[in-house]
């Protein structure tokens, strides 16, 4: 069982659920809708520069949006875990919801900063490269984390200490919107992606081979 602090909040809030009918699927549903509602509301974002004198309406709901879609994803898996309503096929769209929204992200915020200058220098659509950089790095980070971590099971890529994991990273992202610092959130992002998915093909190339089966003769 997860321990960080976001765990444990999201376990007292679930509790209520039990025996009403909702299940994990339903929260990750609501998860990849409000993932969904503030990925549209970022890419459609007029850029402010920071520090921005008002909060605009779209950074506003895009930021809530993310945090409640954020504290969904783990409140899905605590109830299927406190529930005892675990499945193969749960897991795998909590897995396929989570990585989706989390990669689509960056991919948003990269189309809602086309606006954005650097250096004096608007972005346009180096903004949206950045994006989907960022976004394919981040799914390429979390694919080969999947097949290291089944090549050796019981070792984690990333771990959490302090009650915290890595993942709880993600809940910044709102407050972030807020603060119009989007833009150096998606450039610390997309060197941050890079690296690691460098790191961890590395780690993943440097295994040893599984043994290839031998057929009976």
């Amino acid at each position: 069982m997860n321990d960080t602090w976001t765990h444990s909040l999201a376990r007292v809030a679930i509790r209520p659920l039990l025996g009403t009918g909702v299940t994990p699927n339903h929260l990750t549903t609501l998860r990849l809708l409000t993932g969904l509602l503030a990925c549209l509301s970022l890419a459609l974002m007029p850029w402010q520069p920071h520090p921005a004198r008002f909060v605009h309406s779209l950074a506003f709901w895009g930021g809530a949006f993310w945090v409640l879609s954020a504290f969904l994803d783990r409140a899905d898996g605590e109830l299927a875990r406190i529930g005892n309503m675990m499945s193969p096929g749960g897991h795998r769209y909590d897995y396929l919801v989570d990585n989706g929204i989390n990669c689509l992200f960056f991919a948003a915020v990269g189309i809602g900063l086309t606006d954005a200058t650097l250096f004096g220098h608007r972005l346009g659509d180096w903004s949206v490269a950045l994006g989907l950089f960022t976004a394919c790095a981040m799914f390429s980070c979390n694919w080969m984390s999947e097949r290291y971590e089944k090549r050796v099971p019981g070792e984690r890529i990333m771990s959490g200490a302090w009650g915290f994991h890595p993942d709880d990273a993600l809940y910044l992202l709102g407050p972030a919107a807020w603060a119009g610092l989007l833009l150096p959130i998606l450039l610390g992002a997309a060197i941050g992606t890079g690296i690691m998915a460098v790191v961890i093909l590395v780690r993943l190339l440097r295994l040893p081979s599984a043994p290839t089966p031998r057929l009976a003769a």
